[in-house]
């Protein structure tokens, strides 16, 4: 088992989770190739993290499983808009921590 981890990413952990659920308990190669074509900020980081935990066990894609996929929410930024009349409304800017742990997949017996 290998992990990889991504912290403080300007991306918004709701937004986030929907792809890592998508992932979650997939083929790490198939899961790859999936967010290649996903037109999403999520997908290209999640994607990059998922590689990442692959290299760390010095696996090929092909024979690990993705065992765990979690997003978690980091610091939020705060900044201002000013309004009309001489107020400001808040602006949120959150950030998320990307945790990706594989594991080796049970080997088919022929």
């Amino acid at each position: 088992m290998s992990k990889a981890v991504l912290k403080f990413i300007r991306l918004s952990p709701t937004k986030a989770r929907l792809i890592a659920r998508e992932v979650q308990g997939m083929n790490a190669e198939i899961a790859l190739a999936r967010l290649e074509f996903t037109p999403n900020k999520a997908a290209r980081v999640i994607s990059k993290v998922i590689a990442s935990a692959v290299a760390n066990g010095g696996y090929e894609p092909e024979e690990v499983i993705i065992s765990s996929c979690r997003v978690d929410a980091g610091p939020v930024l705060k900044r201002f808009r000013p309004r009309a009349r001489g107020s400001a409304s808040g602006i949120r800017k959150p950030t998320s921590h990307v945790m990706v742990e594989v594991s080796e997949a049970a080997k088919k017996e022929d």
